[in-house]
């Protein structure tokens, strides 16, 4: 009956969730770090609002989102990036992230493109492919001319995609690929 502890399997299962909740919470604390760095007061800053919002849905300690408003306000060492890639199938990828540290967060990125078979574009090289659609939560991006993706090709796409989405500075990624859902 070895490995049948009842405490094993309960330490096991919550050690992993807590692990999955811990990243996502890092991510929604860096977002609201950003949205806070215009104006640290919800009642003015749209973004800031609605990523608070975001944050309180995950069941974010309200102290963590004071803690990261203020540490905004403070310092302001959180960086926005937007990268570009190509990946399987010639599928262009927008990979947005918070980092404090820029040269980190793109060797992570190049490191899990290049594990991925997928090619690292110079700026402006894919953007041409999305436009940006604003709201209060910020910017995201949506494809201009959809790419269909070809089916021994999705399975690699979405490698791509979740493997970048793994990575704790990565915030979204976004492609043109149309069978991805």
């Amino acid at each position: 009956m070895a490995g049948h502890s009842h405490w094993k399997q309960i330490k096991e299962h919550k050690g992993s969730a807590d692990r999955r909740r811990a990243s996502l919470f890092a991510k929604l604390l860096r977002a609201v770090a950003v949205a806070a760095r215009t104006d640290p007061h919800p009642q003015f800053n749209p973004r800031l609002r609605t990523t608070i919002e975001k944050a309180r849905a995950a069941n974010v300690p309200s102290e963590n989102i004071e803690r990261a408003i203020t540490k905004a306000t403070d310092q302001n060492d959180l960086e926005e990036l937007t990268m570009e890639a190509y990946g399987p199938g010639g599928i262009a990828f927008l990979i947005h992230a918070i980092t404090p540290s820029h040269n980190r967060t793109v060797n992570e990125v190049r490191g899990v493109l290049k594990d991925h078979d997928a090619k690292w574009a110079e700026p402006g090289s894919v953007r041409w492919a999305f436009e940006e659609v604003r709201g209060d939560s910020g910017s995201s991006w949506r494809a201009k001319f959809p790419h269909a993706v070809a089916k021994e090709d999705v399975g690699r796409v979405r490698a791509v995609v979740d493997a970048l989405e793994d990575l704790d500075d990565v915030d979204a990624v976004f492609t043109n690929g149309t069978s991805l859902a």
